[in-house]
Formats: C-alpha cells, sequence, structure tokens
C-alpha cells in the first residue's frame, strides 16, 4: 500500500519521497486507526489526510477552522487534478444544495467543512455520505490548555458517536504535552497512535531586536523590507491601531501594505487577505485575527512588532514564513513594555498559573544569549545537536566583560530610592539628567546620583535588561512595575559574586546589514502580453525573473494565486535543472500529471527561449 500511496504523491502533488513521518501517519490511516499527529507549519501536514483520501473509498471530511483556509486548500487540490469542495455558511442556500446532493453521489473525495457546520450537518448530509475518515486541522483549538482554544472545537467528541468505526486523524503544528493529551481525551480517540515530527525549521533564520525605540523600530522595519522588495511579509502587532499605523507609513514609503485586524469589516478583511494572497501587496500588518487562515506558500518573512504572549503562537506565527522550504527571515521585537502589558493579559487570565509560566518562557526566549533555536526545540521536548548557525546569537556571538562595577552603580542605585524606581528613572539618576520628577521626588540627593553620566540611555538600557536576564534584578508588576534587587544581586552589589555582560553594540537599525541584498519577488505585471526576455544579471536571474512572469500572467489569467500554479521552491527547481523537454520538466518540484498537461510545454519553451538569448 505504502508503494501505491507513493506512486500518488508523485501524481498528484509532484513529490518523489515522503517527508519525515508522512507515510507513518499515511499507513496508520489507511488501516482505519486514529492518530493525533504533530508537524510544523509546512511540515505536510495536509498530504497526511489528502493522499489517503485518494485510496480510500468514499469521502474524507475534513473539519477546519476557517473559510479562507478552506479556499485556499480546495483550490490547491483542484489545481492537482484532486475533486475537492468547501461547505461553508457564506454560500447561497441553493448552491448549499447543489453541494449536498454532488457529496451524496460520492462526486468529490475531499469535503471541507467548520466544526459548527459538521455538527449541523451530523444528522443531515453526513448520515447519507459515504465517509472514509475524518481529519480534524489545527486540533489545538479543541483544548482549553492550547493557545488558540475555540469552544466549538469541544464539541467534536461526538463524531465517535455517530462515526464509530472512521479512523479520525487530529492535525496540529503546535502543542505541548499537557495539549496532546487532552486533544486525545476530548476526540475520544480510539488506541491513537502519537507521531511527533521534528519541530526545526532550518530554513528560517532567528532574530531579536530589544531595547528599540518605536522610531527606530519602525526604521529597522523599513530598512528590513527594503532589503527584500517584491518579497511577501507578514507584520504582526498586539494593537489594532499599530496595525493601521504601520500599514500607512509602509505605503508611504513605496511598500504595497493593507492592515488586518478584528475590528476592520468582514469586507475589509477579506479584501486585505485576498490582495495578499494574490500578490496585489507584499505586506499585511496584522493581529493574531490574521492567524491560521494563511496557506500561502511564497512568505518570505514575518516580523513580530510586539512580543507573542507564548512559544506555541510565536513558533506557528513565524512558520507562516518559508512554507516551501526555501530560505526565510523572521525577526521579532522585545520591550519591557510588551512584557508588562503581556503579564497583566495573562494574570486576568482564566489560566493565570500557566499563562504567566509560558509568558516566563517567552521572556527567556527573547533575552538568551545562546541558540534561540535550541530553546525553541527544548520547548517541545527536542534535543539539538548543536547550535544552529542561523539566529542572531550563532552568527553574531557577544563579546562579554566584567560588568561589576556597572553592576554595583545600578543595584546601589535602586536600594537608595527604596525601590521604588522603574527602568526609566534609574537610568535617569545614573545619568543625572535632572528632570522635574526626579527633582521632586529628592533623588538628586542620592550619592549614585550621576554615578553612569558616562554611559548613554540606551547603554544603560541594554545592561539594565541584562540585570533583569542574569537575574540580579526583578520587576515586581503589582507593584507599578518598580525594580527590586534579588539575593543574586545582593551578592553581586558586595563583591561576592563576579558580574559578567555582554558589551553593547550600536543597534544595527537596517536589521539586516550583513545580509545580501536579494530581490526574490515577482514583478507585478498585470499585461497580459507575451512574456518579455530582459537580461537582469546572471543567466540565472534572468531565467527566475522570467519564470516568475510568466506563473504571474497564468496566474491572473486563471484568477488564482500564483503559489497555486507553482511554488517558489518549484520555480527555483527549474533555474537550478534548466529542463529542456517535458520529460526532464516532470521531474521538476512539485510537478504532478495534470500540472504536466497543463503547464509543461509554455514553461519549457520558456526556458528553451531564455537559454539561447
Amino acid at each position: 500500500m505504502i508503494q501505491e500511496t507513493a506512486l500518488l504523491l508523485k501524481k498528484y502533488f509532484g513529490f518523489d519521497s515522503f517527508r519525515p513521518l508522512q507515510a507513518e501517519v499515511i499507513g496508520r490511516v489507511i488501516e482505519k486507526k486514529d492518530s493525533l499527529a504533530l508537524m510544523p507549519t509546512g511540515g505536510g501536514k495536509s498530504v497526511c489526510y489528502q493522499l489517503p483520501a485518494l485510496c480510500m473509498k468514499g469521502t474524507a471530511i475534513v473539519v477546519s477552522p476557517l473559510i479562507a483556509l478552506m479556499k485556499d486548500q480546495v483550490n490547491a487540490l483542484t489545481a492537482n487534478g484532486i475533486p475537492a469542495v468547501a461547505l461553508n455558511s457564506m454560500m447561497p442556500e441553493y448552491a448549499r444544495q447543489t453541494l449536498r446532493q454532488r457529496c451524496i453521489e460520492g462526486q468529490y473525495k475531499l469535503l471541507y467543512i467548520s466544526p459548527e457546520g459538521l455538527l449541523n450537518e451530523l444528522d443531515g448530509l453526513l448520515s447519507r455520505m459515504e465517509i472514509s475518515l475524518v481529519a480534524i486541522d489545527e486540533a489545538h483549538c479543541i483544548s482549553r490548555w492550547g493557545h488558540d482554544f475555540r469552544p466549538e472545537y469541544a464539541r467534536l467528541s461526538v463524531l465517535k458517536e455517530y462515526f464509530p468505526h472512521l479512523p479520525v486523524l487530529a492535525l496540529t503544528a503546535t502543542a505541548d504535552k499537557v495539549t496532546r493529551l487532552d486533544i486525545i481525551n476530548q476526540l475520544k480517540l480510539n488506541d491513537p497512535e502519537l507521531f511527533v515530527s521534528s519541530f526545526d525549521r532550518p530554513n528560517l533564520s532567528l532574530t531579536v531586536r530589544r531595547g528599540l525605540e518605536k522610531r527606530e523600530k519602525i526604521a529597522a522595519i523599513v530598512s528590513f523590507i527594503r532589503l527584500r522588495k517584491g518579497q511577501s511579509g507578514i507584520l504582526y502587532c498586539m494593537k489594532r491601531a499599530d496595525t493601521e499605523a504601520l500599514a500607512l507609513h509602509l505605503r508611504e514609503n513605496a511598500v504595497k501594505a493593507a492592515a488586518y485586524h478584528a475590528g476592520l469589516s468582514p469586507d475589509e478583511r477579506e479584501r486585505a487577505q485576498d490582495d495578499f494572497t494574490n500578490d496585489r501587496i507584499d505586506v499585511v500588518c496584522a493581529t493574531v485575527a490574521f492567524g491560521m487562515g494563511i496557506d500561502k506558500s511564497n512568505v518570505r518573512w514575518v516580523i513580530h512588532y510586539n512580543m507573542p504572549g507564548n512559544i506555541e503562537n510565536y513558533y506557528q506565527e513565524i512558520g507562516r514564513a518559508g512554507r516551501d522550504g526555501l530560505k526565510s527571515d523572521t525577526m521579532l521585537f522585545y520591550s519591557i513594555g510588551d512584557l508588562v502589558v503581556l503579564r497583566s493579559f495573562a494574570s486576568e487570565s482564566g489560566q493565570n498559573d500557566v499563562n504567566i509560566e509560558k509568558l516566563n518562557r517567552m521572556q527567556l526566549y527573547c533575552e538568551t544569549d545562546v541558540c534561540r533555536r535550541r530553546i525553541l526545540l527544548n520547548y517541545f521536548g527536542e534535543e539539538a545537536g548543536n547550535d544552529c548557525g542561523n539566529c542572531d546569537v550563532c552568527l553574531d556571538p557577544p563579546q562579554r566583560f566584567d560588568g561589576s562595577v556597572l553592576v554595583q552603580k545600578a543595584l546601589s542605585a535602586i536600594l537608595r530610592t527604596g525601590e521604588r524606581v522603574g527602568m526609566n528613572m534609574l537610568i535617569d539618576i545614573l545619568r543625572a539628567s535632572g528632570k522635574v520628577e526626579l527633582l521632586r521626588q529628592g533623588y538628586d540627593k542620592l550619592k549614585t546620583y550621576g554615578a553612569g553620566r558616562d554611559l548613554p540611555f540606551k547603554v544603560w538600557r541594554e545592561y539594565i535588561y541584562q540585570m533583569l536576564q542574569l537575574g540580579y534584578i526583578e520587576i515586581d508588576y503589582a507593584g507599578g512595575q518598580t525594580l527590586k534587587v534579588t539575593a543574586l544581586g545582593r551578592k553581586a552589589l558586595f563583591g561576592e559574586a563576579k558580574a559578567v555582560l555582554a558589551a553593547y553594540r550600536e543597534p544595527d537599525v537596517a536589521g539586516f546589514a550583513k545580509k545580501e541584498k536579494k530581490e526574490r519577488g515577482a514583478p507585478r505585471h498585470k499585461s497580459k502580453q507575451p512574456i518579455r526576455i530582459v537580461e537582469t544579471g546572471s543567466p540565472e536571474k534572468t531565467l527566475s525573473d522570467s519564470l516568475r512572469q510568466l506563473r504571474l500572467r497564468i496566474a491572473q489569467q486563471e484568477k488564482t494565486p500564483a503559489y497555486i500554479i507553482f511554488s517558489d521552491a518549484a520555480l527555483e527547481d527549474m533555474v537550478q535543472k534548466k529542463p529542456l523537454t517535458l520529460e526532464a520538466f516532470a521531474g521538476i518540484r512539485g510537478v504532478g500529471e495534470v500540472k504536466l498537461e497543463k503547464y509543461g510545454d509554455v514553461f519549457v519553451a520558456l526556458i528553451r527561449h531564455v537559454l539561447k538569448a
């Protein structure tokens, strides 16, 4: 059976081999046994139920949380010659009735439906269909311990009551151990097997920037995007107002950008997502409302304007970059202000102990001076044998020095105020700023007033961040975010422990100045005229640009996203292999029988033409 599924993998999806654990999960489903599969975003979860659906008699039911996500999945399957459809509440009733009848007649191999829709159709449509399997995507939504709990998911336990003999496959990209167990119990899975793929995404760079002011963050973002002209990216924000302000600022800097948040009308949100999906804009500035509906394979970067509340959210959100396996970048801005807001949210939540602990782990990730990928993998229970070499800590390790005197100045100042000041006031005292509030409190009379006037404000801010990280001080969140000296800090203050700090380095506002400038994006031509070959540098660059133009033209003609025609990874494979025959083109990554027949001639003709030019 595995050999048969391997042939189908090539025929419909254009891949010569399975990714890790795919074959095992597929075999388990075909044997009609329950499973829970954890695979990172872009790890090939969908194939784990789509391919069994082709092998098994009947129609696979796929529970999916968002209409946009269903639409993307159906478009991709249809492009590969697989009959699939989505039933959603936005469809006119006559269309829903027609779709129901076709499902009853067995005309589709996969039916996508929301959890609410499935519950509504249990005694109607689903009772009259021949069902092969049930797949529950984004299964972490069923668990109250998960990072995106949805009450409607919690009612899916009735599936085993209605269909006790059907195999159920639950899938998610992020779930810690307690969430995994809860998913299994909530769904009442029968003797399930747990499949946990590697969470390592080596194609993603990991960078954290801390201590930047708002204007510095915006300058860094603009420079970052300019180095990636034409590339698709997502900019996540905590506040709705920030999404709109940043989108406006980017547009003023000639970047095609739109805002997306829950406060916009459904039409506005749909327009922003559709423009992003179809490459009419390059950047979407969004709250987490712009979440699981993203199935766009050519997102090349993700920036977090604010720190997420936990590693699960962060990992899933950065996972929307580089789904096609190509190199992609991530950047996170971290500040004490974000930490204070998030800690307040966590304290007020129904599960404050758990959420505060998860926030602590996220804080540790941001403040670490060890390989960031190791921290991520460790969080999900996976060991890393060595440093990744693709995060900011690995690429530019800090230089260390004996900072005992600096630490003692700061700790002494904190104690002399009665531990009643926050970070900014502490720095003002050390630098003798003379501000009105400082003078009103009499802090200019302290012995430590002006003890650190030789260092700029931003340098002190960085060193205080490090003191927090090293455990010399802590923030009293319940006491107005004032700084407190810890027991370890007192040892450093009185010379009982040496304080080693990382030397301050001037922030590189461009963000990735050391990286080579790349322009992978496709030109935004709307013309349907024949592709005009223009020399753009090396033969490979000329071929790459020409292939992107052709893909874009076809996508516009077919009114479908360009990555549905061929992924960026497929185009890169064409540039590397330069297929000059249909037989050679069939060996390109992602070229199945349907796409070979539909697009092979025109792409091969273009490659021949460019190589002659």
